[in-house]
């Protein structure tokens, strides 16, 4: 199989649908085998009714259900221990990224490039009106700072939720992972660069759901979450 494309879930009854029928309607028209995974983490509304209806119309489409809400990081973990691709793409449930940034992404596999990241902190990415917030810009970048000094100096944006991987590179760190989370991030390139392999940041258009999960609460999570992966890195967690 060419592509796994995995989508987190929680309470995202307002938005899956939408962003389960753009990817079919992208991947659809391609030559190309793939599966959608929505992996959906405790959520509380219709979110799993909404998938279960569209299984019938899109054979490509499966649902991992868990009842107890664990963190973004565990639902990409359980997708991508899921997924048989050769590349495996997770994507935010509500869309932020659109699905056709493959296109921009797939030459840098070709380059020998395993990681492949979306971000708004390289040029040329593009953030709809409204969607960062002078509070989100400031702790952004902030905490950017402290990430790259603590866990991976050089990569400018850790957060968005639009990252490429290698088969080879999923199975090598996302068993792995220890943070469930939104510090996963950092762990999971952190351990890329620790297993050595290449991973590119490259410029997105993001638009920030409304109604989206991140508040002020999780920029200092992920703070605290990348202290541990440092310590982590240094006592030989990983190994």
């Amino acid at each position: 199989m060419f592509l796994s494309v995995i989508i987190p879930a929680y309470n995202e009854e307002k938005n899956i649908e939408k962003t389960v029928r753009s990817i079919f309607n992208y991947l659809k028209p391609k030559n190309i085998e793939y599966e959608i995974i929505v992996v959906t983490d405790g959520s509380n509304d219709k979110t799993n009714e909404i998938v279960h209806s569209l299984i019938s119309e899109i054979p490509t489409l499966q649902l991992l259900d868990y009842t107890m809400n664990h963190g973004k990081g565990y639902a990409v973990k359980q997708g991508m221990s899921k997924a048989s691709g050769d590349l495996r793409l997770f994507i935010d449930a509500d869309n932020s990224t659109p699905i056709n940034h493959l296109e921009i992404f797939l030459p840098y596999i070709n380059d020998g490039f395993s990681v492949i990241i979306g971000s708004i902190a390289v040029a040329g990415h593009k953030v709809a009106a409204g969607s960062e917030p002078a509070w989100r810009r400031v702790f952004g970048k902030l905490g950017n700072l402290f990430i790259q000094i603590i866990a991976v100096p050089g990569i400018y944006d850790t957060q968005r939720g639009f990252k490429l991987f290698t088969a080879e590179a999923a199975e090598k760190i996302f068993p792995k992972l220890t943070i469930e989370r939104w510090g996963f991030d950092v762990e999971a390139l952190a351990l890329a660069r620790k297993f050595g392999f290449k991973i590119k940041e490259v410029p997105v258009d993001w638009k920030n759901a409304p109604e989206s999960h991140v508040g002020l609460k999780a920029y200092f999570q992920v703070l605290i979450e990348t202290v541990k992966i440092r310590w982590n890195l240094i006592s030989g967690r990983y190994k």
